[in-house]
Protein backbone atom coordinates (compact mmCIF):
# COMPACT_ATOMS: atom_id res chain seq x y z
CA UNK A 1 0.00 0.00 0.00
CA UNK A 2 1.26 3.56 -0.62
CA UNK A 3 2.54 5.39 2.46
CA UNK A 4 4.03 2.24 3.97
CA UNK A 5 0.95 1.54 6.02
CA UNK A 6 0.51 -1.86 7.60
CA UNK A 7 -2.15 -4.23 6.46
CA UNK A 8 -4.99 -4.59 8.86
CA UNK A 9 -5.51 -8.11 10.06
CA UNK A 10 -9.05 -9.24 9.52
CA UNK A 11 -10.18 -11.69 12.14
CA UNK A 12 -12.56 -14.37 11.01
CA UNK A 13 -15.66 -14.77 13.04
CA UNK A 14 -15.42 -17.88 15.17
CA UNK A 15 -18.29 -20.31 15.12
CA UNK A 16 -20.26 -20.26 18.34
CA UNK A 17 -19.32 -23.16 20.58
CA UNK A 18 -22.06 -25.48 21.70
CA UNK A 19 -22.58 -25.27 25.42
CA UNK A 20 -21.27 -28.30 27.30
CA UNK A 21 -23.91 -30.42 28.92
CA UNK A 22 -23.49 -30.73 32.63
CA UNK A 23 -23.44 -34.22 34.09
CA UNK A 24 -26.70 -35.09 35.74
CA UNK A 25 -25.93 -36.13 39.33
CA UNK A 26 -29.07 -38.27 39.41
CA UNK A 27 -28.10 -40.24 36.32
CA UNK A 28 -24.26 -40.44 36.17
CA UNK A 29 -22.67 -41.89 33.01
CA UNK A 30 -21.32 -45.40 33.51
CA UNK A 31 -19.62 -46.47 30.23
CA UNK A 32 -19.28 -50.23 29.90
CA UNK A 33 -16.01 -52.01 29.25
CA UNK A 34 -16.47 -55.08 27.05
CA UNK A 35 -12.83 -56.19 27.16
CA UNK A 36 -11.76 -59.49 28.73
CA UNK A 37 -12.71 -59.52 32.38
CA UNK A 38 -15.03 -56.53 31.98
CA UNK A 39 -18.79 -56.28 31.54
CA UNK A 40 -20.89 -59.12 30.18
CA UNK A 41 -21.41 -58.75 26.46
CA UNK A 42 -24.94 -58.58 25.05
CA UNK A 43 -26.39 -61.79 23.60
CA UNK A 44 -25.94 -62.52 19.90
CA UNK A 45 -22.35 -61.21 19.66
CA UNK A 46 -19.63 -63.33 18.02
CA UNK A 47 -17.31 -64.45 20.84
CA UNK A 48 -15.17 -66.82 18.77
CA UNK A 49 -12.04 -64.68 19.09
CA UNK A 50 -12.21 -64.95 22.89
CA UNK A 51 -12.54 -68.75 22.82
CA UNK A 52 -9.52 -70.95 23.48
CA UNK A 53 -10.14 -73.56 20.81
CA UNK A 54 -8.96 -77.16 21.28
CA UNK A 55 -5.59 -78.12 19.81
CA UNK A 56 -7.07 -80.28 17.02
CA UNK A 57 -9.25 -77.41 15.77
CA UNK A 58 -6.31 -74.99 15.78
CA UNK A 59 -4.21 -77.52 13.85
CA UNK A 60 -7.00 -78.01 11.29
CA UNK A 61 -7.22 -74.26 10.66
CA UNK A 62 -3.45 -73.78 10.52
CA UNK A 63 -3.13 -76.71 8.10
CA UNK A 64 -5.82 -75.23 5.84
CA UNK A 65 -4.04 -71.85 5.72
CA UNK A 66 -0.67 -73.49 5.02
CA UNK A 67 -2.16 -75.49 2.12
CA UNK A 68 -3.41 -72.17 0.67
CA UNK A 69 -0.20 -70.18 1.18
CA UNK A 70 2.56 -72.70 0.39
CA UNK A 71 3.16 -74.33 -2.99
CA UNK A 72 1.64 -77.80 -2.71
CA UNK A 73 3.20 -80.58 -4.85
CA UNK A 74 0.93 -82.41 -7.32
CA UNK A 75 1.01 -85.71 -5.40
CA UNK A 76 -0.70 -83.98 -2.45
CA UNK A 77 -2.73 -81.45 -4.44
CA UNK A 78 -4.57 -84.28 -6.26
CA UNK A 79 -6.54 -84.97 -3.06
CA UNK A 80 -8.38 -81.65 -3.53
CA UNK A 81 -10.12 -83.05 -6.63
CA UNK A 82 -12.99 -85.19 -5.33
CA UNK A 83 -16.18 -86.67 -6.73
CA UNK A 84 -19.17 -84.35 -7.05
CA UNK A 85 -22.41 -84.98 -5.18
CA UNK A 86 -24.17 -87.02 -7.90
CA UNK A 87 -21.22 -89.32 -8.59
CA UNK A 88 -20.57 -89.83 -4.88
CA UNK A 89 -24.23 -90.74 -4.33
CA UNK A 90 -24.07 -93.45 -7.02
CA UNK A 91 -20.81 -94.80 -5.58
CA UNK A 92 -22.10 -94.99 -2.00
CA UNK A 93 -25.35 -96.63 -3.18
CA UNK A 94 -23.29 -99.47 -4.67
CA UNK A 95 -20.96 -99.72 -1.67
CA UNK A 96 -23.94 -99.61 0.72
CA UNK A 97 -25.28 -102.90 -0.69
CA UNK A 98 -22.11 -104.69 0.45
CA UNK A 99 -21.68 -103.39 3.99
CA UNK A 100 -20.02 -105.91 6.33
CA UNK A 101 -21.99 -107.31 9.26
CA UNK A 102 -22.01 -105.53 12.61
CA UNK A 103 -20.67 -107.04 15.84
CA UNK A 104 -24.21 -107.84 17.00
CA UNK A 105 -25.04 -109.62 13.71
CA UNK A 106 -21.79 -111.58 13.87
CA UNK A 107 -22.49 -112.64 17.47
CA UNK A 108 -25.98 -113.79 16.50
CA UNK A 109 -24.69 -115.75 13.49
CA UNK A 110 -22.01 -117.53 15.53
CA UNK A 111 -24.60 -118.31 18.23
CA UNK A 112 -26.99 -119.88 15.69
CA UNK A 113 -24.13 -121.87 14.19
CA UNK A 114 -23.14 -123.18 17.64
CA UNK A 115 -26.73 -124.17 18.45
CA UNK A 116 -27.02 -126.16 15.22
CA UNK A 117 -23.70 -127.86 15.87
CA UNK A 118 -24.83 -128.76 19.44
CA UNK A 119 -28.05 -130.32 18.14
CA UNK A 120 -26.07 -132.38 15.67
CA UNK A 121 -27.13 -130.49 12.58
CA UNK A 122 -24.88 -129.74 9.64
CA UNK A 123 -23.01 -126.44 9.86
CA UNK A 124 -23.92 -123.90 7.22
CA UNK A 125 -21.17 -123.69 4.62
CA UNK A 126 -20.73 -122.07 1.24
CA UNK A 127 -18.85 -119.12 -0.14
CA UNK A 128 -17.94 -116.08 1.95
CA UNK A 129 -20.36 -113.14 1.48
CA UNK A 130 -19.34 -110.28 -0.81
CA UNK A 131 -18.55 -107.26 1.38
CA UNK A 132 -16.62 -104.00 1.21
CA UNK A 133 -12.97 -104.47 2.19
CA UNK A 134 -11.31 -101.85 4.40
CA UNK A 135 -8.09 -101.29 6.29
CA UNK A 136 -5.05 -99.61 4.75
CA UNK A 137 -2.75 -102.64 4.74
CA UNK A 138 -5.49 -105.03 3.60
CA UNK A 139 -6.62 -102.83 0.69
CA UNK A 140 -3.01 -102.13 -0.37
CA UNK A 141 -2.39 -105.90 -0.48
CA UNK A 142 -5.55 -106.42 -2.59
CA UNK A 143 -4.40 -103.70 -5.02
CA UNK A 144 -0.93 -105.26 -5.33
CA UNK A 145 -2.53 -108.66 -6.02
CA UNK A 146 -4.87 -107.01 -8.59
CA UNK A 147 -7.91 -108.38 -6.76
CA UNK A 148 -9.54 -105.00 -6.07
CA UNK A 149 -12.08 -103.91 -8.70
CA UNK A 150 -12.86 -100.39 -7.43
CA UNK A 151 -11.02 -98.32 -4.79
CA UNK A 152 -12.30 -95.27 -2.90
CA UNK A 153 -9.74 -93.10 -1.04
CA UNK A 154 -10.65 -90.44 1.55
CA UNK A 155 -9.40 -86.91 0.85
CA UNK A 156 -8.79 -85.84 4.47
CA UNK A 157 -6.53 -88.57 5.88
CA UNK A 158 -3.95 -87.26 8.34
CA UNK A 159 -1.04 -87.67 7.96
CA UNK A 160 -1.49 -87.61 4.18
CA UNK A 161 1.64 -89.79 3.74
CA UNK A 162 -0.49 -92.84 4.64
CA UNK A 163 -2.46 -92.71 1.38
CA UNK A 164 -0.31 -90.50 -0.88
CA UNK A 165 1.10 -93.55 -2.71
CA UNK A 166 -2.25 -95.25 -3.38
CA UNK A 167 -3.27 -93.26 -6.53
CA UNK A 168 0.10 -94.04 -8.17
CA UNK A 169 -0.21 -97.71 -7.15
CA UNK A 170 -3.74 -97.96 -8.60
CA UNK A 171 -2.52 -96.41 -11.87
CA UNK A 172 0.36 -98.85 -12.08
CA UNK A 173 -1.91 -101.86 -11.45
CA UNK A 174 -4.62 -100.40 -13.75
CA UNK A 175 -7.28 -100.48 -11.04
CA UNK A 176 -9.99 -97.76 -11.16
CA UNK A 177 -9.91 -95.48 -8.12
CA UNK A 178 -11.57 -92.29 -6.92
CA UNK A 179 -11.04 -89.71 -4.18
CA UNK A 180 -14.11 -88.96 -2.06
CA UNK A 181 -15.21 -86.80 0.86
CA UNK A 182 -14.45 -87.90 3.54
CA UNK A 183 -12.97 -90.52 5.91
CA UNK A 184 -15.97 -90.33 8.28
CA UNK A 185 -18.36 -91.15 5.42
CA UNK A 186 -16.25 -94.13 4.40
CA UNK A 187 -16.18 -95.19 8.05
CA UNK A 188 -19.98 -95.41 8.21
CA UNK A 189 -19.90 -97.95 5.38
CA UNK A 190 -17.83 -100.39 7.45
CA UNK A 191 -19.22 -99.56 10.95
CA UNK A 192 -16.12 -97.62 12.00
CA UNK A 193 -15.57 -94.00 13.04
CA UNK A 194 -13.28 -93.39 10.07
CA UNK A 195 -11.78 -95.34 7.17
CA UNK A 196 -8.87 -94.15 5.02
CA UNK A 197 -9.64 -96.41 2.03
CA UNK A 198 -12.21 -99.04 1.02
CA UNK A 199 -12.55 -101.27 -2.02
CA UNK A 200 -14.79 -103.82 -3.72
CA UNK A 201 -13.35 -107.19 -4.75
CA UNK A 202 -16.45 -108.53 -6.46
CA UNK A 203 -20.18 -107.83 -6.83
CA UNK A 204 -23.33 -109.77 -7.60
CA UNK A 205 -24.48 -110.24 -11.20
CA UNK A 206 -27.26 -107.65 -10.91
CA UNK A 207 -24.72 -104.96 -9.90
CA UNK A 208 -22.05 -105.81 -12.47
CA UNK A 209 -23.25 -103.27 -15.05
CA UNK A 210 -23.28 -100.50 -12.43
CA UNK A 211 -19.74 -101.42 -11.39
CA UNK A 212 -18.56 -101.36 -15.03
CA UNK A 213 -20.07 -97.89 -15.53
CA UNK A 214 -18.35 -96.49 -12.45
CA UNK A 215 -15.05 -98.10 -13.44
CA UNK A 216 -15.14 -96.47 -16.89
CA UNK A 217 -16.07 -93.06 -15.42
CA UNK A 218 -13.31 -93.11 -12.81
CA UNK A 219 -10.67 -94.28 -15.26
CA UNK A 220 -11.25 -91.15 -17.35
CA UNK A 221 -11.45 -88.84 -14.33
CA UNK A 222 -8.52 -90.12 -12.24
CA UNK A 223 -6.47 -92.94 -13.81
CA UNK A 224 -5.96 -91.42 -17.26
CA UNK A 225 -5.97 -87.72 -16.31
CA UNK A 226 -2.31 -86.67 -16.62
CA UNK A 227 -3.04 -83.06 -15.62
CA UNK A 228 -3.81 -84.14 -12.03
CA UNK A 229 -0.27 -85.45 -11.52
CA UNK A 230 1.27 -82.25 -12.94
CA UNK A 231 -0.84 -79.50 -11.38
CA UNK A 232 0.65 -77.73 -8.37
CA UNK A 233 -1.59 -76.20 -5.72
CA UNK A 234 -1.48 -73.41 -3.15
CA UNK A 235 0.36 -70.13 -3.66
CA UNK A 236 -2.72 -68.05 -2.73
CA UNK A 237 -1.68 -65.11 -0.59
CA UNK A 238 -3.81 -63.14 1.90
CA UNK A 239 -5.06 -59.55 1.57
CA UNK A 240 -2.20 -58.06 3.59
CA UNK A 241 0.48 -59.77 1.50
CA UNK A 242 -1.26 -58.89 -1.78
CA UNK A 243 -1.52 -55.20 -0.79
CA UNK A 244 2.19 -55.15 0.17
CA UNK A 245 3.17 -56.73 -3.15
CA UNK A 246 1.03 -54.20 -5.07
CA UNK A 247 2.67 -51.27 -3.25
CA UNK A 248 6.11 -52.73 -3.93
CA UNK A 249 5.30 -53.18 -7.63
CA UNK A 250 4.04 -49.57 -7.89
CA UNK A 251 7.20 -48.25 -6.21
CA UNK A 252 9.38 -50.19 -8.67
CA UNK A 253 7.42 -48.81 -11.62
CA UNK A 254 7.84 -45.25 -10.34
CA UNK A 255 11.60 -45.77 -9.91
CA UNK A 256 11.90 -47.08 -13.49
CA UNK A 257 9.98 -44.08 -14.85
CA UNK A 258 12.29 -41.68 -12.95
CA UNK A 259 15.39 -43.42 -14.32
CA UNK A 260 14.06 -43.22 -17.89
CA UNK A 261 13.34 -39.47 -17.49
CA UNK A 262 16.84 -38.81 -16.10
CA UNK A 263 18.44 -40.61 -19.06
CA UNK A 264 16.74 -38.37 -21.67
Amino acid sequence: MPGGGKKKEIKKAEAPKAPKKKADPLFPARPRNFRIGGDIRPKGRDLSRFVKWPAYIRLQRQRKILYQRLKVPPSINQFTKTLDKNQATELFKLFGKYRPETKAEKKERIGDKAEKAAKGGAAAGGKAPLVVKFGLKHVTHLIEEKKAKLVAIANDVQPIELVVCLPALCKKMEIPYCIVKDKARLGTLVHQKTAAVVCLVNVNKEDQSKLNTLQNNFKGMFNEDVAIMRKWGGGIMGRKTNSKLEKRAKALEEELIKKQKNQY
